[in-house]
């Protein structure tokens, strides 16, 4: 009878650790596989972040002469994040996989560091992309396009910066101004006070231009006939680029963050723990089943 009682548990303790090996197996391979997404995503979101601070539109100089070019720092900040993402996915692979405590426990800590840092990122250029307004450049054309006399070293390094990069604008886009051509003439502004209204009533780069970069009528450029000069504005040709920038590093590192909260760190958080439960339970139940084999029940039959 002690010999059946015998067999009996021991079969019981061996089903229960087959059950809980499964479990932690199926556990490993969520984490295994929810770190695998993160860390394309991390990558995904480094690469979108360094494309947008490359400028390959070449419109920063206009941010940096308003003062204020906090979404090119959101999006440095996200290359930060994407690459961090990257590692803590390998090393959160790596400490399900060898089943340490302590890896896990570090990767959570600087998954929640990452995160903040995240936050901050995609909240930056969320609400710095209200910022690009038709009237922040127009009033920044007026004061620092062909300014000839800049207070310091610095705002003549921004009003070369403007003027260069309006000019280049105004000639590869074929637009004028902000709104239009009326700009120059509706508003005061510095082009307007060192250039008589006769011969510049608006940039030569407003004229139609042929092949060797020269105005094809340039007497009827300054007469404002139709096919002469450009009458559409640049406003959607600087604002179109760095708004696609600034949604993409937003809602993309929140769709990372989403990611991360509910598949990685919770999943981490809650499962993890669950994995080194059942790791101990594991170990609990072979050392009963080595402690039975040697325990002598006496024979009451």
């Amino acid at each position: 009878m002690s010999t059946t009682t015998f067999h009996y548990n021991g079969l019981y303790c061996r089903s229960n650790m087959a059950k809980g090996d499964t479990g932690v197996r199926c556990f490993q391979g969520l984490l295994i596989l929810g770190n695998v997404v993160l860390g394309c995503c991390g990558l995904a979101l480094m690469a979108e972040c360094i494309f947008f601070v490359s400028d390959q539109h070449s419109l920063y100089p206009l941010l940096e002469a308003t003062d204020n070019d906090d979404i090119y720092g959101a999006a440095w900040i996200g290359i930060f994040t994407g690459f961090c993402f990257f590692c803590l996915s390998v090393l959160g692979i790596v400490g399900v996989i060898k089943s340490s405590r302590t890896m896990l426990l570090v990767y959570i800590i600087l998954m929640m560091i990452v995160f903040a840092f995240e936050v901050a990122s995609s909240i930056t250029a969320t609400v710095h992309r209200d910022f690009l307004t038709k009237e922040l450049f127009l009033k920044q054309m007026l004061e620092k396009y062909q300014n000839p006399d800049p207070i310091n070293n610095d705002d003549k390094w921004k009003s070369e910066g403007v003027t260069q990069t309006w000019n280049r604008l105004m000639l590869q886009n074929k637009c004028c101004g902000v709104n239009g051509p009326t700009d120059w003439q509706t508003y005061t502004s510095i082009f307007r006070t060192v250039n008589s209204d006769a011969d510049f009533p608006w940039p030569r780069q407003c004229c139609v231009m042929d092949l060797l970069g020269k105005a094809i009528n340039l007497d009827g450029c300054k007469l404002g006939m139709p096919d002469y000069y450009h009458k559409t504005g640049c406003f959607e040709t600087i604002a179109g680029p760095m708004n696609r920038h600034a949604w993409g590093v937003a809602w993309f590192g929140f769709a990372i963050l989403c990611w991360t909260k509910k598949l990685d760190t919770g999943v981490t958080q809650k499962l993890g723990c669950f994995f080194v439960r059942c790791s101990i339970g594991a170990e609990l139940n072979i050392k009963d089943v080595m402690a039975s084999q040697f325990r002598v029940t006496p024979d009451n039959s």
